[in-house]
């Protein structure tokens, strides 16, 4: 496992951050890919410099995306694992109410941009015989009344299935991470009862440190109930 490369967008908070901080600890080389150039910098800081790579991305951009693997295959040769975890929430009113503009940078980030992702990653994983992590969520798995962005989740489901299906017989495993409730900054107030960021970063390094002839091809991943 020693000097693998880990690819992660949405890197610069959150459970790309966390993420990121797990895999430092487990000798990982790091690419850190997200829009705020400044938390990612800091990032790459606290890691240290030598084996972190921080690169602004615009996921639902194909040249950013593009260009974001080619330097990461300059930097270091590889990519060994991809972790896209670049996602958006969108807005309240459900169906018949949400700012419909929110709705529209949602979908392009949640789908489009993970499709863009394993575009631009494949011929490096296909080389490496890596492994795709796919940030789902237990709502791509529940009926949540008006929520457009559990759509989304449910499409990172379906991507994940197919995908793994595309690249049967390839040694590329696919893994989708599922979390429920997780206290990030995705919310403007600290949610009760929820998960921390590191417990979800925690799942991402189990599946990445099985060994080749396992695949770990789900974890649902939820808060314990609160004891009543």
């Amino acid at each position: 496992m020693k000097h693998r490369v880990l690819l992660i967008t949405g890197a610069s908070s959150g459970i790309g951050a966390a993420t990121a901080r797990a895999a430092a600890r487990e000798n990982y080389k790091l690419v850190l890919a997200a829009r705020s150039r400044d938390k990612l910098n800091a990032l790459a800081e606290e890691l240290g410099q030598e084996n972190v790579l921080a690169i602004g991305c615009d996921v639902t951009s194909m040249d950013d995306q593009q260009a974001m693997v080619e330097q990461a295959l300059e930097r270091f040769g590889r990519i060994d694992a991809v972790f896209a975890n670049a996602g958006r929430g969108g807005s309240p009113g459900g169906f018949s109410g949400a700012d419909h503009e929110a709705w529209r940078d949602m979908i392009l980030t949640n789908i489009y941009g993970v499709g863009l992702t394993l575009q631009a990653t494949l011929p490096a994983l296909r080389h490496s015989r890596g492994q795709v992590l796919l940030t789902g969520s237990a709502a791509g798995r529940a009926t949540i009344p008006g929520s457009m962005y559990s759509a989304t989740k449910w499409a990172v489901t379906g991507i994940g299935y197919n995908l793994r299906e595309e690249l049967r017989g390839s040694g590329i495993r696919v893994t989708l991470i599922e979390p429920g409730m997780v206290n990030t900054p995705f919310f403007d107030e600290p949610p009760e009862h929820a998960m921390e960021d590191r417990d979800i970063a925690n799942a991402v390094i189990y599946a990445l440190n099985q060994p080749a002839h396992v695949d770990v091809n789900e974890i649902l991943i939820r808060p314990t109930p609160p004891v009543e």
